[in-house]
């Protein structure tokens, strides 16, 4: 077994880091965070309030000037530091993910911790990289240059889902662009937020640059998004949620990045290695018991292999070993809560009614029932109309549904209201190149399905929001663009000025 998390003794004086330091709330309301396998209360803390969010923004706001004038290779430097410090916490790292959400410690340790010190790496390179376009002269009397500044102060909130990678989405770009950050994590998984903002003090990084609040939503979230001093809002959440943050952002015309919800199609073409696809549905709606946005949660696939898919992924997952997250043979973990869990379970009681469940579709009993466990899912049958099918579950549920044309394929396949990610199979390039042009996704796996890379951006269209995280495009959500132009004439009277007063000179 892997040793386990002592967050009491970790985070004793509190969840929010502010300024520099750990400290408690001020909401005078408490949190405590369970344990998802076993049910149990593994640490409580005081939330933050809306005065925790003020101190917060205030301190990133006081440490913007010298950050935000930082060269980009000390800033670069700091974030290879960063990395480093990373690598050193990897095992608590792991281990506090692993407690707090549920995960596998195999997923911690192969997946989100490795991808967020990666990140941190990707970053310390990218900061001395700003792209622009050349200065020139683009009007024969003026010199033109672009300049990529800052933007101020960026306050983001992250989902419970991945915790960790979303701290290091959110903040690594925006500091290594010279912003300063307020970090919101979602209330029931602080643990890695934190942890990752203390290594980035021992990296160096100055007092207020990172913040952390741990808070509710309509408390901390709702005042860090429509705070004043805050020139930025980036939210990964539900679409709902996702809604609420742009309306109140736009009170202050902040700039806005979302990556919202997703129902990602799986689309298998009758010319497929059916075994590779099989494989790839399992592992693309199982990565963190569903509760990933990219997940595989819609197979659609051709009437010639429908059949033997649908026989195939039922008994693979019937494999899939639930226990313990810390044991390393662990295939599946609970989800993040039993609320989550009885949620996942309303979608699949009710699909019983229009619909076949082929395996799964329960809880398991025995030492398991004390956990929000749900067994591998797969519902047959359904609808393209119907709930389970149209609606984002975030649960280890996958549906299939068969298909006749390629058209009809592609066509299923962009039928909800979501565009975040998706996957097409086939060994025929004009295929997958077809389906890659057409299906409407931020992301288009070919012959896979979930694999991300720092240096490629993450990101949806349609009711999954804008925006990207990872890669230097989403550096460059976090700059400003300024155009500088420069006179090169040294002439008192232009000849444009006829325009507005006198004649041509």
């Amino acid at each position: 077994m892997d040793h386990r998390f002592d967050a009491t003794e970790r985070f004793a004086e509190g969840a929010q880091f502010i300024a520099g330091s750990l400290r408690g709330g001020s909401s005078g309301r408490t949190q405590e965070v369970v344990d998802p396998a076993t049910g149990g209360t593994v640490y409580s803390y005081a939330l933050a309030g809306t005065a925790d969010v003020d101190a917060a923004v205030e301190a990133a706001r006081q440490a913007f000037p010298e950050w935000g004038g930082a060269t980009p290779g000390e800033r670069s430097d700091t974030l290879h530091r960063f990395a480093a410090a990373l690598a050193e916490d990897a095992d608590d790292l792991a281990a506090a993910e692993s407690l707090n959400c549920g995960k596998p410690i195999k997923l911690s340790k192969e997946f989100d911790v490795p991808g967020s010190i990666d990140n941190a790496a990707f970053f310390a390179g990218a900061a001395r990289h700003l792209e622009g376009k050349a200065a020139g002269e683009y009007s024969a009397d003026h010199t033109s240059v672009i300049r990529r500044e800052p933007i101020g102060v960026v306050g983001s909130i992250a989902p419970w889902n991945y915790p960790l990678q979303m701290a290091a989405w959110k903040v690594l770009p925006a500091i290594a662009a010279g912003n300063t950050i307020v970090l919101k994590p979602a209330e029931i998984t602080p643990f890695t937020s934190l942890l990752f903002a203390q290594a980035a003090q021992r990296a160096g990084l100055p007092d207020g640059v990172l913040n952390i609040v741990s808070g509710a939503g309509r408390d901390a979230g709702e005042r860090l998004v429509g705070h004043p001093s805050v020139a930025m809002t980036s939210f990964t959440g539900s679409t709902a949620v996702g809604k609420r943050v742009a309306e109140i952002a736009t009170g202050t015309v902040k700039r806005l990045h979302l990556e919202l919800g997703g129902k990602a199609p799986f689309v298998v073409f009758d010319d497929a290695d059916l075994e590779a696809a099989v494989h790839g549905a399992v592992a693309g709606a199982l990565i963190n018991t569903g509760q990933d946005c990219t997940a595989a949660t819609r197979a659609y696939v051709q009437r010639p292999l429908y059949d033997a898919f649908v026989s195939g992924v039922a008994d693979l997952m019937a494999t899939v070993r639930l226990g313990d997250p810390f044991d390393p043979s662990t295939d599946l973990g609970p989800l993040i809560s039993h609320t989550q869990r009885d949620r996942v379970a309303g979608f699949v009681d009710r699909a019983r009614g229009y619909a076949t469940v082929v395996t799964g579709g329960e809880a398991p009993g025995g030492e398991l029932a004390k956990g929000a466990y749900y067994r591998p899912t797969l519902v047959a049958g359904a609808a393209q109309d119907s709930e389970i099918v149209q609606s984002e579950i975030f649960g280890p549920v996958l549906v299939v549904l068969p298909f006749d044309s390629d058209d009809e394929g592609i066509a299923l396949a962009n039928d909800t209201p979501y565009g975040l990610a998706a996957s097409a199979w086939s060994r025929d390039v004009y295929r997958t190149g077809r389906a890659s042009r057409e299906i409407n996704a931020g992301c288009v796996w070919v012959n896979d399905h979930i694999p991300i890379i720092s240096e490629m951006p993450h990101g949806g269209a349609k009711a999954s929001g804008f925006g990207k995280d990872m890669s230097a495009y989403s550096f460059e959500e976090y700059t400003q663009v300024k155009h500088v132009m420069y006179d090169n004439t040294a002439a008192a009277r232009k000849d444009w000025h006829r325009t507005i007063f006198g004649d041509r000179p």
